[in-house]
């Protein structure tokens, strides 16, 4: 193969990656396809690059933009090129690479085996590196298959190898991974993150001091040379700064990034913990209510009431042997009293009958507080609609909370992004005696099919699921979006 031909391949192979870690995964693409193409032009050694590596690099590409189905084909493509006997590390890659995608896809169909496969040849030959990934990956499988136990295994197997190898990227991932499965040491972990986080930009932010004195230094020896290999060296320089800068931008970006999930996660829990507490405390004081409104009524009964009908008795007792018009008269005015305490009794059962309303509408109360500050911020018509024979107390807590959020996460992303006219919020009890949340706007819509799902709609889609729920989501250009959710109601015998 010609010695342009290989630096050409380099070249393109490098770029692909860079656009790759910045997200930039069309021109990904297009670099590692051209790549591709030269590899399968010319005729490469035993010891240089072989088509599997170009293969794994255009599905690794696929599986960052979640198209996992595409990954899954160029990883299947990979792992028959001949030359991986060459190349075991690739052959492990390849295995874990396609693994993930299937557990992406939720086809479980291989897996764990694919993970195996890889840990195997990963640990037999001592790559690190890529263990720590399987063992993370592995932890991920078995928490979406609802095995804790072997997640947290896992994490577990790859923090220390992380330790052992002074790996402080492994370090970092694997204590994340063990905060989101360890749910009893979640917060030790998590504490463990943001300390070695800290540290790891402190570390950067010196690299890139020594970095940037590396390359002047460089560029005074350069500048010694003939033009021709003052030339090359400064091609040379420029890429490797290229890749330099752009993966340190890459790698600040990304902390920074899970930084601010994480603290955003914390707070949302904070949040829901808030509002658990609210509506515990709420359900508390209407019970403490409901129960001396009991005793004041049947004190009101037995002292009231009970002592009227008793006095009536005895009088009508003794009038039954008289029929004076003294006893006519009295006969009439002990109907008049019986009228008077038919209508205390009617009272009492209004009385009832408004705390049964009280205690039911809780739940509502906050929703409408939402509805209430929306109408503050956003000039768009909001109409809600709250149907009125939903038994909210055959919807357990965690479900109403995750309702809560949902409900507002998308009222926040229609004053972000919508720029509405009219907003509906509708909750309302379908034919099979689910509940169904429904949020509809007439703005500017977007491409469900083409948009990445940013935080926000993944936690709603996150919370629907953990409610055991169904999500719809209806969008176009120009044409507004509906957010559909339906989520089972709990038929069970609530106690008075």
């Amino acid at each position: 193969m010609p010695k342009s031909e290989l630096q050409l391949y380099q070249i393109l192979t490098i770029s692909g990656n860079i656009a790759n870690e910045l997200g930039e995964y069309e021109k990904a693409l297009d670099f590692h396809k051209k790549a591709l193409e030269i590899v399968k032009t010319n005729d490469f050694k035993n010891d240089q690059p072989n088509i599997g590596v170009c293969l794994n690099n255009i599905g690794n590409t696929h599986k960052n933009m979640g198209e996992y189905k595409k990954s899954i084909d160029y990883f299947q493509k990979g792992l028959k090129d001949d030359k991986l006997k060459n190349d075991p590390e690739l052959l492990a890659l390849l295995y874990d690479n396609l693994g993930y995608s299937k557990l992406k896809l939720k086809n479980y169909d291989d897996l764990p085996s694919v993970f195996f496969k890889a840990k195997k040849i990963s640990d037999s030959l001592n790559y690190i590196s890529t263990s720590i990934n399987i063992d993370i990956h592995l932890s991920e499988y078995y928490s979406t298959v609802g095995q804790p136990i072997n997640a947290i295994n896992y994490a577990k197997t790859a923090l220390f190898k992380s330790k052992k190898e002074n790996f402080p990227a492994g370090v970092l991932i694997s204590l994340k991974q063990l905060s989101l499965v360890d749910k009893l040491n979640s917060s030790k972990y998590t504490e463990s993150y943001i300390k070695l986080n800290d540290s790891l930009q402190t570390v950067e932010r010196n690299s890139r001091d020594r970095f940037a004195k590396i390359e002047l230094e460089t560029e005074e020896i350069l500048q010694q040379k003939d033009s021709l290999e003052k030339k090359n060296r400064n091609i040379l320089n420029y890429f490797i700064g290229t890749i330099a800068v752009g993966g340190l931008l890459f790698f600040m970006r990304a902390q920074r990034a899970k930084s601010r999930e994480l603290l955003l996660r914390q707070a949302q829990q904070r949040a829901n913990e808030d509002i658990y507490r609210l509506i515990i405390s709420q359900q508390n004081k209407l019970e403490e209510g409901r129960v001396l409104e009991k005793n004041r009524i049947a004190k009101e009964l037995h002292d009231g009431v009970l002592g009227r009908l008793f006095g009536l008795r005895l009088n009508l007792d003794g009038l039954n042997h008289r029929n004076d018009d003294d006893a006519i008269h009295e006969r009439i005015r002990c109907l008049e009293e019986l009228k008077n305490i038919e209508q205390d009794l009617r009272e009492i059962s209004h009385e009832l009958s408004r705390e049964k309303y009280v205690l039911v509408n809780n739940f509502v109360a906050i929703v409408n507080n939402l509805v209430d500050e929306q109408a503050k911020i956003n000039p768009a018509k909001l109409n809600a609609v709250i149907g009125e024979n939903i038994d909210w107390d055959q919807l357990n807590n965690t479900t109403k909370i995750n309702l809560y959020r949902i409900l507002q996460e998308s009222l926040q992303n229609i004053n972000k992004y919508a720029n509405a006219k009219t907003i509906k919020v509708e909750f309302r009890k379908d034919k099979k005696g689910n509940l169904v949340l429904n949020i509809t706007d007439d703005g500017d819509g977007f491409e469900v099919d083409k948009k990445s799902k940013g935080i926000g709609l993944k936690n709603i889609v996150t919370r629907t699921h953990e409610s055991n729920g169904i999500i719809e989501i209806k969008s176009a250009p120009g044409k507004g979006t509906r957010i559909s959710i339906t989520v089972p109601l709990e038929h069970k015998n609530i106690k008075s």
